[in-house]
């Protein structure tokens, strides 16, 4: 085989450009095996062989004892910590959450982050066509490389933020192990059993490791922890923080929003209810005053204890991958996997919400006679007031907003069970001694079944009340009989099924050099066909909106497939004959042609520079043009509804602007500001894909040094400047419903301005007393409208010395390996519509806007002592404080939180070698047992808890605070064995 093809070097991991000392995590690799005489390896970012480990563009690396010192399992846990990464969908997710892990780079969204496994494309799960991490066996990672900045010239499409590559291990023998971890606290357990066997056959020509996993992970319930038991809020509406709730109660109640003409004598909000309950049996009518829900407080339902905290998983996960060399320097490689993922939503039961027709004839003997009297006299106002009007009339049926949740259902919850497999088969070798070819074809398929327990029908439950069906008694706790609750319940389910194909062919190697001093010249030219294909199919149930519980929405079906011609060039001009250490130039560029009309054919390039003049100091910088096509989701989405946390501003909102604006779109002028048209946080809106979206562009900088002084051996640092912008961003119109009504309502107030549209007259976006409710609500589709940019310095140093002291070791010295990686995030801006004066500044800051918290300094740090066989590991997580993004509002003034405090973990692991062939670790995270503060409350059920940083009410994501970003289980431990013969 010709010495310019090496397969153990174009598998080497753990490379860090310019670095030069190994250590044990988040290392920067040395540079063996990557000899000028001996091989060639390529790094991530790039096609073209190499024979040293740097480039132009900074990338951090997560070797894989990281992965056995942090006592992880999934994926996941170990790639949220990088300073590089905003959390994703996590193990925390519950809801919102869809049973999957994500990687979010930058903060920039998961659509825009490139998975790789050993350089090529990984199978996505969804229609956004985005990896679950979940996919990926952690037990074979070798490293995972993370490149900053678009890099879509080297890999198309979905590159704008960045690339992360998994890199796996050959394995020579039989590797078996396992591990088990549990809470302090005796619950969350996990537990992960997997083995691999690899060997060489026909001589050594070829080689083969096939791998299987078993994985499991036990539920935990907020109810479970003392800071997440109470759903918490108030503070939005100006209130106290208390125990919130939901306003959708267990006993049932009806409330009179007015007649058809708002002409009954009763003010809207009269409600009536069951004898006997908190509050209702007496026709009693609310204190209006705005911002004033406490007065409900006794009768709120707390939904938080039976959410899952942890969500539970099963996982079997086996594969395989071979190589042979069917002919001298010529070899055939494969890739096959498999995996069968099932993982649990757990909500509250469901909340009966909306307008419904009662029919007082059938309804009457559930409620007291004060409520019988009060509700026949309504009905006969509103008979004698639609008479003089000339309005139809049902006699004997009354509209009403019905609230009722359905706890004989126990809980709602969603089964996702996920089967994907990937297929790979390519050639590849030497053509001659400066020329190698690589061409593949990979196909990847996941399909997904969901399952949905404890729905209700919305025409059933209608039936029950108007009298075309057997009477449903809603008024009371328990009192749907099973009988009853057996008339208005449904089952729902829908499947996902998701596609990628990939065949790619290229050719690298050298052109000679340049006479200067520098090293050959290296290239890569290719080209490469990807077809992608997803569809969400949705039971009848779903399709038809005939659902209470988890969102309906219509079915989703589409693919496109892109052909596209890519090069790259490493030019090395100068080296040490020309007086300096080197200096290089690369460039890459790819054109690639959509078959979506809107996109059609696009150029993406990037261009760097390495200048290095003496040994000591690399200076580096690099750009790169990158675009991201839209996936299936955004271009052909079926239209559906849900429920994001939002603020009307209508509801309480003040000033001549405003009202005038709120009226114009349908609410009631004596309503504006009264706090009577949003009943509850989350405001639902119809969402969808609009098929004439276009590409996303983004603009990407990053220049930096690499300092390894030879007065100090062993030590490596790179610091290097970020700077990411991406235009025509797809996001939902306005940025979400939160930002659209915002915008509106609040800035532009002209509902004739095209960023009102969804709001306008005729849209039915209101209902008619003003309310955004689920059969009145905006539609809000996908748009290539904002805008993105992030900005900052990442900072890495690496430390690698012996120290004189030793227990277990006859030379009376061990190993001392420092690590720190870090981030200081400049920017990381969102702006809702380009060219508007709105710039959501979230660099430091958390919230409805902002969302999961980015602090301005993240880092993480390990410390490791290696004693012979023993290693003993110290790793420092660090998160800066964050503050909300609401700037109109001083959450402390309401015992809320303005600020989450800085945030410090700390994690302790031993790994110990039995003998060459059992290793054994142990460990403990968070050994402080940091959690989220427990909250105290008065006799009122206000938070009387001066919170630590990290209990939040409405400003929360889930179970009161952000779970996927701080610690939510408490001190952890984990033992684990590994085996290997």
């Amino acid at each position: 085989m010709s010495n310019r093809f090496n397969k153990a070097a174009l598998l080497a991991g753990t490379i860090m450009a310019g670095a030069m000392v190994a250590t044990p995590a988040y290392a920067q690799e040395n540079t063996d095996g990557a000899d000028a005489d001996d091989g060639f390896i390529v790094v991530t970012g790039s096609r073209i062989q190499r024979r040293n480990v740097d480039s132009p563009a900074p990338v951090a690396v997560v070797d894989s004892e990281e992965f056995e010192l942090s006592g992880t399992v999934n994926v996941e846990n170990v790639v949220n910590t990088l300073p590089q990464v905003v959390p994703g969908t996590t193990s925390f997710s519950n809801n919102p959450g869809n049973g999957t892990a994500t990687l979010n780079l930058r903060g920039l969204g998961s659509q825009r982050t490139l998975v790789l496994v050993n350089g090529r494309r990984w199978m996505s799960y969804d229609t956004a066509q985005i990896v679950d991490l979940n996919t990926i066996p952690s037990f074979l990672l070798d490293s995972v490389d993370v490149v900053t900045g678009g890099a879509s010239a080297v890999y198309g499409s979905d590159a704008l933020a960045g690339v992360v590559n998994f890199r796996l291990k050959d394995v020579d023998g039989i590797e078996m192990g396992g591990q088990y971890s549990i809470t302090e606290r005796g619950d969350a357990a996990r537990y992960e059993v997997h083995g691999a066997i690899g060997t060489s056959f026909d001589d050594g020509r070829g080689s083969a490791t096939v791998y299987a996993e078993y994985y499991n992970r036990d539920s935990l319930f907020q109810g479970d922890r003392a800071f997440s038991n109470f759903a918490l809020g108030g503070e939005t509406d100006g209130d106290q923080q208390y125990q919130f709730g939901s306003s959708t109660l267990p006993n049932g109640v009806l409330r009179y929003l007015g007649g058809a003409n708002g002409n009954t004598g009763l003010p809207a909000g009269t409600e009536f209810g069951p004898a006997g309950a908190s509050g209702f049996g007496t026709g009693v009518v609310f204190d209006n005053t705005p911002g004033d829900f406490r007065q409900r407080a006794g009768d709120l339902y707390n939904y938080a204890p039976v959410n899952y905290l942890q969500l539970p998983q099963e996982r079997y996960l086996m594969g395989g991958y071979a190589d042979y060399e069917f002919s001298d320097g010529h070899e055939f490689y494969t890739e096959v996997s498999f995996v069968n993922n099932r993982v649990a939503q757990e909500l509250a039961a469901t909340p009966v919400t909306g307008n419904f027709n009662i029919d007082l004839a059938t309804q009457l003997q559930f409620l007291v006679p004060s409520d019988q009297q009060q509700l026949l006299d309504i009905d006969a106002a509103e008979t004698a007031q639609n008479a003089l009007d000339g309005v139809a009339d049902d006699p004997g049926v009354v509209n009403f907003f019905v609230q009722r949740r359905t706890i004989e259902a126990s809980r709602r919850n969603s089964l996702d069970e996920r089967s994907a497999f990937r297929v790979l088969g390519g050639v590849r070798g030497a053509i001659n001694d400066n020329l190698n070819y690589d061409a593949y074809y990979m196909f990847a398929r996941t399909r997904n079944s969901n399952i949905q327990a404890g729905n209700i029908s919305r025409s059933a439950f209608q039936a029950g009340l108007d009298g075309t069906a057997t009477p449903i008694n809603i008024f009371g706790l328990n009192t749907l009989t099973p009988a009853m609750f057996q008339q208005i319940a449904i089952q729902a389910q829908n499947s996902d099924i998701s596609s990628m194909q990939v065949a790619s062919a290229s050719i690298n190697g050298f052109l000679g050099n340049l006479g200067m001093g520098g090293d050959d010249v290296g290239f890569a030219v290719g080209a490469e066909y990807r077809k992608v294909a997803s569809q969400f199919i949705p039971d009848t149930a779903l399709s038809s909106g005939d659902v209470i519980g988890f969102n309906a929405g219509l079915p989703t079906e589409g693919s496109y497939d892109v052909r596209e011609l890519f090069a790259e060039l490493n030019i090395p001009i100068l080296g040490p004959d020309a007086g300096v250490e080197k200096l290089d130039v690369t460039a890459a560029a790819r054109y690639s042609d959509y078959s979506l009309d809107a996109v059609g054919g696009v150029w993406t390039y990037a261009g760097g520079i390495e200048f290095a003049p003496v040994p000591d100091i690399t200076l580096r910088a690099q750009y790169q043009r990158a675009v991201r096509a839209p996936n299936v989701g955004e271009l052909f989405g079926g239209r559906a509804i849900g429920f994001p946390p939002a603020t009307d501003p209508c509801n309480l909102g003040t000033g001549a602007a405003l009202t005038a604006t709120c009226v114009a779109s349908g609410v009631p002028a004596n309503e504006v500001g009264q706090g009577n048209i949003q009943p509850n946080g989350q405001i639902p809106a119809t969402f969808g894909g609009f098929a004439g979206l276009g590409e996303e562009t983004s603009d990407s900088y990053t220049f930096g040094v690499v300092l390894e002084p030879q007065f100090v051996p062993g030590l490596v640092i790179t610091a290097d400047y970020f700077n990411i912008s991406i235009d025509d961003s797809i996001s939902v119109f306005g940025g979400g419903l939160n930002n659209a009504l915002d915008l509106c309502f609040n800035q532009v107030q002209d509902i004739n301005d095209p960023i009102c549209a969804p709001f306008a007259p005729g849209t039915g976006a209101r209902s008619p007393g003003g309310a955004i409710t689920t059969a009145n609500n905006p539609l809000i589709l996908a748009a290539n409208i904002a805008n993105q940019e992030v900005s900052g310095i990442d900072l890495q140093v690496n430390y690698g010395t012996t120290i004189p002291f030793s227990l277990l070791t006859d030379s009376g010295e061990q190993q001392l390996n420092l690590s720190f990686l870090g981030t200081w995030t400049e920017k990381s801006n969102f702006t809702p519509v380009q060219g508007f004066a709105t710039v959501n500044e979230c660099a430091g800051r958390f919230g409805t806007t902002c969302g999961e918290p980015t602090p301005k300094y993240k880092w993480t740090s390990r410390a490791t002592f290696v004693d012979g066989p023993l290693t003993t590991s110290f790793r420092w997580r660090h998160l800066s404080g964050v503050r909300d993004d609401n700037d109109g509002v001083d959450y402390s003034q309401f015992n809320g939180v303005e600020r989450i405090n800085a945030y410090d973990l700390l994690d302790i692991s031993f790994s110990f070698e039995v003998n060459e062939n059992l290793t054994i670790a142990m460990g403990v995270d968070n050994v402080f047992d940091t959690l989220p503060q427990t909250p105290s409350f008065d006799a009122a059920g206000n938070v009387t808890t001066t919170s630590n940083g990290t209990l939040l009410g409405d400003n929360q994501e889930q179970a009161n605070t952000y779970p996927s970003t701080y610690n939510v289980l408490g001190r952890d431990f984990f033992v684990s064995a590994n085996v290997k013969f």
